[in-house]
């Protein structure tokens, strides 16, 4: 196929954008007709080479986490779009109860093009979190991926060696990983308040063949002496004992007492190799640490950067503003197209990824802040005097972007183009494409000219999954 070959090729001979969507294949893009309708109700037979091993919980597992693997992948994108035709749909009837009418004869808010296929559509997640709990053999130190929920309380481990998004050095790290575990006298955390200290595990990888293993431990009330033996024999195992085979680029360990902890809330620490690990994106090297936001696919990422490049449309004067920056990969990407770029990123190790990325890369009309988006940009806008046009691009987390970020984008006259890149426009992305495009409303202090939505490409960044990466365009 001439798209899957084009996308392959190396980033330097990406083709743009235009040429990538009209080489894709022809389908209809209306209503599904009576014929792929019926074909969508009946029972799908596994593809082959898609049949799973053993007992039905690998199955479970690959119906819960990639509900789409049994389908071909062409018809794995039909699905995709058809989703993400809905989702516009519902944003076109909620802006007419606001009294906007921005609906095309096919009932969306603007026109939506196929979705761009994923480059790779196996083994292409270059970050995976394993999690530690009872398996379907109740052993209570089985590392793997959730079938079932708390709520329901029917929680089960279910290793996972045979997911097609999951690449094999990631399995290979979570099988060592509870190799060791197993032989620890310590337990598995399963509950905060029940004791136990093993929890979950992180693996990153690159296309440099770097690999790093993050272990969360619950200290509960080991004293130090105690928690330094723990890491010595975790670092003798991934380094002298059977855990070298992983070959690790970097091994961390973080002592976490909540869910979720970031490197000031608790440091991450180096117990082996590299403080970082490096990857390639569109001929640029970027540092990536063990909290960093990076896109989780490479090869897609590069698909997907160069799309923004086009869409931007930035002249030699543009300034462009790189909300949510992470380590700053789509503002150094195109960086040559702007007379400056200003990123701004809450995690403090990501903003000095970003400042040594653009350092090492030799670009030099980059700044990058740190904070919240919501303290930082108002801020920044506020006193914004400059004649040069300002361009937005943002990608949030799925929480979306806080209300104030919002009102400081409509608010400020100089953003007349934005992109909004969400791995989830029908959660609390919604919010904010309603916030955008509103008639101004002085009790919100949205005294701006409002956004239309001008154009929406889909891509495919998680293929199995139901998920895209939706990058709409709105301007004004």
């Amino acid at each position: 196929m001439a798209l899957s070959w084009a996308l392959r090729l190396p980033c330097r001979h990406l083709c743009p954008l235009s040429a990538l969507l009209s080489s894709l294949p022809g389908r209809d893009h209306s209503l599904l007709t009576e014929k792929r309708a019926a074909k969508q109700k009946e029972k799908k037979k596994p593809r082959k080479g898609c049949s799973l091993p053993g007992s039905s919980w690998e199955e479970r597992l690959a119906n819960a986490v990639t509900p789409l693997w049994r389908l071909p992948y062409q018809e794995q994108l039909q699905v995709k779009y058809e989703s993400q035709r809905k989702i516009l749909q519902t944003l076109a009837s909620r802006l007419k109860e606001l009294g906007i009418d921005v609906q095309q004869p096919d009932g969306l808010c603007c026109p939506l093009q196929p979705v761009v296929p994923s480059p790779v559509i196996t083994g292409y997640r270059n970050k995976s979190t394993f999690s530690v709990n009872r398996g379907p053999d109740g052993n209570p130190k089985t590392v793997g991926l959730y079938v079932g929920t708390g709520r329901a309380r029917n929680i089960v481990c279910v290793k996972a060696n045979h997911m097609e998004n999951i690449p094999s050095k990631h399995k290979q790290v979570a099988q060592c990983y509870e190799d060791f575990i197993r032989c620890s006298p310590l337990d598995s955390c399963l509950l905060f308040h029940e004791g136990g200290h093993w929890r979950e595990l992180v693996v990153r990888t690159t296309s440099r063949g770097h690999t790093m293993a993050i272990v969360t431990f619950h200290p509960q009330d080991l004293g130090q002496e105690a928690l330094a033996m723990q890491k010595a024999l975790l670092k003798e195992f991934f380094t002298c004992g059977p855990g070298r085979v992983c070959a690790l680029t970097s091994l961390y360990f973080q002592e976490s007492t909540m869910t979720r902890c970031s490197h000031e809330q608790s440091p991450f620490q180096l117990l082996h190799g590299e403080p970082h690990i490096f990857e390639e994106v569109l001929g640029l090297k970027f540092r990536i640490s063990p909290d960093a936001f990076f896109q989780v696919n490479t090869d897609g990422a590069e698909v997907l950067y160069q799309a923004v490049g086009e869409l931007i449309q930035a002249g030699g004067d543009t300034v462009l503003l790189d909300i949510c920056c992470g380590t700053g990969t789509i503002g150094l990407s195109l960086a040559h197209q702007v007379s400056k770029v200003i990123g701004i990123e809450v995690v403090a190790k990501a903003i000095e990824d970003a400042r040594w990325n653009a350092a090492f890369n030799g670009i030099s009309n980059c700044e990058f802040h740190g904070g919240r988006a919501e303290a930082v940009l108002p801020q920044l806008l506020s006193s914004w005097e400059s004649p040069q046009p300002l361009v937005a691009v943002v990608n949030p987390s799925r929480a979306g972007l806080h209300y104030r970020v919002v009102r400081a984008i409509r608010n400020c006259k100089s953003i007349r183009r934005l992109l909004y890149i969400s791995c989830k426009p029908e959660g609390e992305a919604m919010r904010n494409f309603l916030e955008l495009c509103c008639p101004p409303d002085p009790r919100k202090k949205l005294a701006g000219e409002p956004f239309t939505p001008t154009l929406v490409i889909p891509f495919d960044m998680f293929p199995h999954t139901v998920h895209c990466e939706l990058v709409l365009l709105f301007t004004r």
